[in-house]
């Protein structure tokens, strides 16, 4: 993969960009790769939309990122969304995607969206480190128990309907289409807004989709929501709520 930028990658670190919802995530990251000799940490973001501003930014002072490490679930925009962006804007930015989740579905979406790579969060530090120099050279690393768990959807596939759903969970699908964000559905149901979140992630892998917004659909096509009544497309909230997982 070429860089970002004109400059000699091989005399300078490669440039990482971290993006998760939690800070003690970032600081750990951040501590780890200053330790690593190849690798900078030049910026980081605890959401999709944050990642995207600071991106722009680093490219308008000539110093863009080469890897991002991207959480994929978060609140506002969520690692799925942004990593399309990503690499839609900047197609020579390497995305490697960081999550607890080993759902094969959300991998896919991870993929099909642009990601050079799959980690779990409890990858060992030096994977972290094989991974971002993987996406550098154009590869694709995975870990091996998200290999396992793609080559298990592979050989045995499954349909993907709102029969898998459990009760709440499709309590959780008929708001993510009337458009609330996770704290209105967390709001709604009187749990926590990391409850809804996690909801939402596993609705987008037992429906194997990647957005709210195709969540959304499939749940009007399958008549457990209503069509919406606006002009406003089902599963997009309001401007000042949430979009993603």
């Amino acid at each position: 993969m070429s860089r970002p930028d004109a400059d000699d990658p091989g005399q300078r670190p490669t440039r990482v960009f971290v993006v998760d919802d939690h800070a003690v995530v970032r600081r750990g990251l951040n501590a780890y790769l200053e330790m690593v000799g190849d690798m900078e940490v030049i910026g980081e973001a605890a959401d999709g939309q944050e990642a995207l501003d600071g991106i722009a930014a680093l490219f308008v002072v000539g110093q863009p990122p080469d890897v991002v490490l991207m959480d994929l679930l978060m609140p506002g925009m969520d690692g799925v969304t942004a990593t399309a962006a990503i690499t839609d804007r900047h197609p020579a930015v390497a995305v490697v995607a960081m999550t607890s989740f080993t759902q094969a579905d959300m991998v896919h979406g991870a993929l099909q969206a642009g990601a050079a790579g799959y980690l779990l969060k409890d990858a060992e530090a030096d994977e972290v480190a094989a991974a971002i120099r993987a996406a550098c050279r154009g590869e694709v690393h995975l870990d091996p128990a998200i290999a396992k768990q793609l080559t298990r959807s592979l050989v045995t596939p499954r349909p993907h309907t709102v029969d898998a759903l459990t009760d709440r969970e499709r309590e959780v699908l008929v708001l993510v289409a009337q458009g609330l964000s996770n704290q209105q559905i967390a709001d709604a149901l009187c749990i926590s807004e990391r409850t809804a979140r996690t909801h939402v992630s596993h609705i987008l892998g037992k429906l194997g989709v990647a957005s709210r917004t195709q969540a959304a659909l499939l749940a009007i096509r399958e008549g457990i929501a209503p069509a919406p009544s606006t002009s406003q497309p089902p599963g997009i909230a309001a401007p000042t709520t949430s979009s993603g997982p």
